[in-house]
């Protein structure tokens, strides 16, 4: 473990479950339930820790039942969304995730969400398996599946019902890294209303396929912006490709996809080819992948009709939900314009490679660290934490941004920020800030006062106080600071 402080250290609080220890509001008797043997979840440095194991129903039971509380909330915030940014109900979520997405989901899968629904029931909770799928695919409905109905059926799209594109990412390996290592990095960018819960650490040892760990949200079967390791050696991270269109009702969800893959490839073809195969088109992203048993690094870019792929062993890949394929922005990315520098994609490009080629063959943890947290504005040509740093900050930004159709001044940006390297990977281990990668705060009160026009998101959004740089480990306990109070 590192901290920043001791003080950190002293403030942490845990909940561990063995035989599972009951929990206010928990049901009589679901303490005793053995599919909850050997769970347990602890805090630590601004994140939660829920580690998971066995069946996938005993899995989903486990998630449901720590983190019940949790769940409500969360599906509280895409409730509040969906109504404002979509103009859609919960209940028609609800109906989409169960008529088109539930019967394309993979047996394994169905059944870890179905557990979840019923962990959740154990512990008292009316959150059931409808709004559990809902909530997996909500990404993928109002942004990819929403559009185009709209479009079939002639009707206007909400300005906000658009492909998202908000991460800044890197993957490095050979002469461009320190010791010649993979060295993978990754910025989450959101609503802050959905990226203060956005910090959690899912350590999952599944039945079946690798031991995995991931960051993720209470609800989701998958890490959502896909950032984790896994046991084969992997290292993987995306950023969501811009102005994506196009989606297949009839191909898998992508959230079924990108855990699947997390889980079960080995090498960085065999995820390309989980991904690739029954692709759905929704919640579309640029994959980085390292595979640390072979030094080589994988660029997927994957649209719903092109899918390239490109591989290294040395040099770096750079992500910001930017398009570099020609064939991905002509078929599926049309309204992306690659040479506005203004645009939040494009500047944080410009400045991604001015970052690498700065640091080429010294770049390690620490330095990814400064490029999850880095604010140089090479539009504007000075130090400017706004929508076109590595470190989003669109609250401040008096412009919108075109590219998401979002509003000046919009609440949101970089939510958390990971890295991990070879060596790191080699022991199950990742470091990851909660908050803002730079270390600021985001203060909710003084932000809606100032800015009335968001007085929508009181309910849902909160006060986002950035963590320490932590490393998480899979199988970690409660630090025994935490475990003895």
């Amino acid at each position: 473990m590192r901290f920043a402080s001791l003080f950190i250290a002293a403030t942490l609080s845990a909940t561990a479950f063995a035989a599972t220890p009951a929990k206010p509001g928990a049901h009589a008797g679901a303490s005793a339930d053995p599919r909850l043997q050997g769970a347990y979840r602890f805090n630590e440095g601004g994140w939660t820790y829920v580690h998971l194991q066995g069946s996938p129903e005993r899995v989903g039971f486990q998630h449901g039942y720590l983190l019940a509380h949790e769940i409500e909330d969360n599906v509280n915030v895409y409730e509040v969304m969906g109504k404002h940014n979509d103009k859609r109900s919960w209940s028609w979520f609800r109906n989409v995730g169960k008529t088109i997405f539930w019967p394309k989901v993979e047996p394994e899968y169905q059944a870890e969400m179905k557990g979840i629904a019923e962990g959740l029931a154990a512990e008292g909770s009316k959150i059931d398996l409808w709004d559990i799928v809902a909530l997996n695919s909500y990404l993928e409905i109002a942004d990819y599946y929403l559009p185009q109905l709209n479009a079939h059926k002639h009707k206007p799209n909400p300005p906000a019902a658009v492909a998202p594109g908000k991460c800044s990412a890197f993957v490095a390996t050979g002469s461009a890294t320190k010791d010649g290592g993979i060295v993978i990095a990754h910025s989450n960018w959101s609503s802050y209303a959905e990226g203060e819960r956005w910090d959690y650490v899912f350590d999952i040892v599944p039945a079946k396929g690798q031991h995995i760990l991931m960051d993720g949200l209470p609800g989701v079967i998958t890490s959502q912006d896909d950032f984790g390791i896994n046991a084969a050696g992997l290292m993987i991270t995306e950023t969501t490709l811009p102005k994506a269109k196009g989606f297949d009702v009839n191909g898998i969800p992508e959230f079924d996809r990108s855990r699947k893959a997390m889980q079960y490839a080995t090498s960085i073809d065999e995820y390309a080819a989980i991904m690739r195969k029954g692709n759905n088109g929704g919640y579309a992203n640029s994959w980085l992948v390292g595979d640390r048993k072979t030094g080589e690094i994988g660029y997927l870019e994957l649209g719903l009709r092109d899918t390239p792929l490109k591989k290294t062993k040395d040099g770096y890949f750079v992500s910001s939900n930017f398009t570099w394929d020609p064939s991905v922005i002509h078929d599926d990315t049309p309204g992306f314009d690659p040479t506005n520098s203004e645009s939040s994609p494009n500047a944080r490009h410009i400045r991604a490679e001015e970052f690498m080629q700065e640091h080429y063959g010294k770049l390690d943890t620490a330095l990814a660290e400064s490029y999850l947290s880095d604010h140089f504005d090479i539009y504007e040509h000075k130090q400017d934490a706004g929508k076109r740093s590595l470190c989003g900050h669109e609250d401040t930004s008096p412009v919108g941004e075109k590219v998401w159709d979002d509003p000046p001044y919009d609440p949101g940006g970089a939510v958390t920020g990971k890295v991990t390297s070879s060596e790191l990977a080699a022991k199950m281990s990742f470091i990851g800030r909660a908050g803002h990668p730079c270390g600021e705060d985001f203060l909710a009160e003084p932000f809606l006062k100032a800015h009335p026009e968001f007085a929508w998101q009181k309910p849902i959004l909160h006060d986002m106080i950035a963590g320490p740089w932590t490393e998480f480990s899979g199988n970690e306990k409660a630090p025994a600071t935490v475990a003895a109070k």
